[in-house]
């Protein structure tokens, strides 16, 4: 989740027991380039493994990305081809490249060709529901020396509308001999495990049902979540870490989507006037202590509790 699963929710994340986490998307080219937000991207910080996810639509961008890489710590290449973002999608990476699988296995066989490491692939469904080509392009890529593929159980044209359709993975689970990871919709265990059920699966990937609780993806893998009288210390710090990590000025910005995720999902009977200022303040003292009382509040307790 480009902008949402940088190093520092990554680092909470692996702390409560996330079995693999992933950088965000980065750019082949522009890391090539040397792009600070780029070389921002692809720290690990000691994770282990080390899994990177590049974006792009030239092979020869995507190879020297992934040896580069490969050179500074990363245990594995995966291969962005699920992303729906119209920004992504206009530059013809992403998603767009299932309408291509020609085009697109070229990229896998460059990516695969220029490094030691596993690669991987991320993909969704097909592009729209007159074209569910991944159980063919999951097959090409499995020949092509891929060794591990998710995939989304939504088409490019569905967004992150409707459900995601656990079944239709089945048909990669087919396709393939390769670990596969499933991936959509996944709130609780018990979708965890049904989605395991539905598609043959070897694993589950989660994303958006762990904003505002970075150690979700731990929870259903059957690690202890934070105690509730912890989360108000555990927000904080991921507040901290983002402020470290991007320096004052831009952490600031960069945290104030965290902070409304954990807003709504640990404090949502918050007034508006508070969490408004929470959220636009530049004061990182007053955020803290704003952050702390809006955590305690018994209101705000009870509900982590129950959660």
């Amino acid at each position: 989740m480009s902008g949402v699963t940088d190093l520092p929710f990554r680092q909470l994340a692996f702390r409560f027991g996330a079995g693999l986490v992933v950088t965000e998307m980065v750019a082949s080219r522009e890391l090539v380039f040397n792009a600070a937000e780029s070389w921002s991207r692809l720290k690990g910080a000691g994770l282990t493994p080390h899994m990177v996810q590049l974006a792009g639509r030239e092979a020869r961008w995507l190879a020297q990305a992934a040896v580069i890489a490969e050179a500074n710590g990363a245990d594995i290449i995966d291969i962005n081809m699920g992303c729906p973002a119209k920004k992504v999608i206009g530059g013809y990476a992403g998603s767009a490249l299932m309408r291509e699988p020609d085009h697109a296995l070229s990229l896998i066989e460059a990516t695969v060709k220029a490094v030691k490491i596993p690669v991987t692939v991320k993909m969704r469904l097909g592009w729209d529901e007159t074209s569910i080509n991944a159980p063919e392009i999951a097959a090409r890529a499995e020949a092509a020396g891929v060794q591990l593929i998710t995939v989304h159980g939504r088409t490019r044209m569905q967004f992150y509308e409707g459900r995601a359709d656990w079944d239709a993975i089945a048909a990669v689970r087919a396709a393939i001999r390769i670990p596969l990871i499933a991936n959509g919709d996944v709130e609780t265990v018990e979708d965890a495990h049904e989605i395991l059920r539905r598609s043959g699966a070897d694993a589950v990937m989660v994303g958006r049902s762990c904003q505002g609780r970075p150690w979700h993806a731990g929870v259903l893998a059957g690690h202890p979540g934070p105690q509730a009288d912890a989360i108000p210390d555990l927000v904080i710090d991921h507040y901290q870490m983002m402020l470290e990590h991007y320096g004052a000025d831009v952490g600031i910005r960069h945290a104030r989507k965290h902070l409304g995720w954990y807003l709504d999902r640990h404090a949502p009977e918050l007034a508006a006037q508070a969490k408004a200022a929470i959220m636009t303040s530049k004061d990182a003292g007053f955020v803290a202590d704003a952050l702390r009382r809006a955590l305690n509040d018994p209101q705000a307790k009870a509900r982590q509790e129950a959660a």
